[in-house]
């Protein structure tokens, strides 16, 4: 995804790139085009051949790509940035965050949680009850999920 992201779309490119084994790189490119990340083109008939175009869903990954990028700068890169992130029209480096779309500010832990959604099956409402408690002090709970209850 990262080369896609970076205009790569075909084969030879991303095998280059990567350094991956063709027969392991056609098998992720199927599974990110299963998965609609990756669409494949045809550009030529004669013979055949593809290219491997983003999807909404895979431009959508950007914003996951960049996150783990900068992490990894910040944490494992000591020797300083091998890729960064700037503004196109000058060049500036820019740090990427996380923040709230409507007011602009950090999306940090003692500010924001991940809360189950309305979609979310009983697990995450119950592993989500635990950790409130969890935080709260009651240190007496012990983690055992519905399903997981033995009822001997």
């Amino acid at each position: 995804m990262r080369d896609a992201l970076a205009g790569f779309t075909r084969f030879d490119e991303f095998q280059k790139s990567s350094g991956v084994a063709p027969n392991i790189l056609s098998r992720r490119l199927k599974e990110l085009v299963d998965d609609g990340l990756l669409e494949k083109v045809c550009y030529s008939t004669s013979p055949a051949r593809f290219e491997y175009h983003l999807t909404a869903v895979g431009r959508d990954f950007r914003g996951v790509i960049l996150a783990l990028t900068e992490w990894g700068s910040t944490h494992f890169s000591p020797e300083g940035r091998q890729m960064q992130l700037v503004e196109t029209a000058t060049q500036r480096p820019v740090k990427m965050q996380m923040v709230d779309s409507e007011n602009g500010q950090p999306l940090t832990l003692d500010k924001y949680q991940m809360v189950p959604g309305p979609a979310a099956e009983p697990m995450m409402h119950y592993r989500h009850d635990y950790l409130q408690k969890k935080r709260a002090g009651d240190n007496t709970q012990k983690f055992a999920p519905p399903a997981l209850q033995s009822s001997c």
